[in-house]
């Protein structure tokens, strides 16, 4: 993701998957806490509005919105891991290898990943 934008002006913004079909709305944006570096989105997806961690790279933004380079259905599998409070270390772990990433250096307290919402 282009490291230049600001990471609450994702929020509210579209989401759409691969094949360029909308998946839901970008709900919080979660930084890594060492380098302020955004690292994930919650979309709120579906009728019911239940949360879907993507990673945000190597997702796009565009004018229309956010560009997840993954399928819906797998978008739509991400672990449950809730919003609001930061990521620890294994609930990122499950997300890397939910979505094959290749694994981060060893997790430390500095990679807790926090949230950022708009209305903080």
């Amino acid at each position: 993701m282009q490291t230049d934008i600001d990471p609450r002006s994702l929020i509210g913004r579209k989401a759409f998957d691969r094949d360029g079909h909308r998946i839901g709305t970008v709900d919080e944006v979660y930084l890594d806490d060492a380098t302020g570096v955004p690292e994930w989105a919650a979309l709120r997806t579906g009728l019911f509005g239940r949360d879907a961690f993507v990673p945000l790279e190597p997702s796009r933004v565009a004018a229309d919105g956010l560009h997840v380079p993954y399928p819906k259905a797998l978008i739509k599998d991400a672990p449950n891991l809730g919003v609001g409070r930061h990521l620890s270390p294994e609930q990122e772990l499950r997300l890397y290898r939910h979505y094959d990433l290749d694994l981060p250096s060893a997790p430390s307290p500095g990679r807790d990943v926090g949230a950022v919402a708009d209305g903080d």
